[in-house]
């Protein structure tokens, strides 16, 4: 099977699977990293179709939404992969890919290892897609899913948090902001991924400031 009908049929499988999904974890959010990684890769030298791969299916089963199971994911698109005849060794990029992509998995001192160009980019990929006026409205979405606040002035921001007070936060979605999303600049791996991720953290810091002004009475 060439790589062209791998790539058309991944997308019909994971259209099909998370047909579903919580909006902020939906096709369209795969679509946007999909895209944000085609667009990076044009500046890295990378392995477009393993890039393409690991994007696609980087969260087809997000371990948020498995009780924490972070095997389903990554076993769930190497058995897809195997059965559309593509070689080992690209099925185990990917997989490793979709194992360390996370942001929570950042916050794991004890987690293997791992790196590549290609996961490199598809993290920006992903990254940037939880940054800006999208990431935004990400935020609030999953917010509402989980039935949080939107802000509580009593509630402060964990700064240090372990991988597992990550997990089990029930912040209010502001503190989301300080605890992950206006620290994704700092992180990214590539020069398209740190050029594009500093105007949507300008964004951020707008929306907090008017966020603010508004809840304060200010503006």
């Amino acid at each position: 099977m060439n790589q062209e009908t791998v790539i058309e049929n991944t997308i019909s499988f994971v259209k099909k699977t998370l047909k579903n999904a919580e909006g902020g974890h939906d096709w369209f959010h795969i679509e946007r990293v999909f895209k944000n990684a085609l667009l990076i890769s044009k500046d890295e030298n990378v392995h477009i179709f393993t890039v393409s791969l690991a994007a696609l299916l980087h969260d087809i089963a997000d371990a948020k939404f498995y009780d924490g199971d972070e095997t389903i994911g990554p076993k769930k698109a190497e058995n897809f992969l195997k059965k559309q005849g593509v070689e080992e060794s690209i099925i185990t990029h990917v997989t490793n890919i979709i194992k360390h992509l996370s942001f929570k998995n950042s916050l794991d001192s004890t987690k293997t290892v791992f790196s590549s160009k290609e996961l490199e980019v598809v993290q920006d990929a992903d990254r940037l897609d939880a940054i800006g006026a999208i990431g935004i409205a990400r935020c609030f979405n999953y917010g509402g899913y989980k039935n949080r606040p939107l802000y509580n002035p009593e509630i402060r921001p964990n700064l240090k948090m372990t991988k597992e007070e990550y997990k089990n936060s029930e912040a209010p979605t502001i503190n989301h902001f300080y605890e992950k999303l206006l620290l994704l600049k700092d992180k990214m791996n590539t020069k398209t991924g740190k050029k594009i991720a500093e105007n949507r953290h300008l964004f951020m810091c707008h929306f907090l400031e008017q966020f603010y002004n508004e809840w304060n009475g200010l503006k």
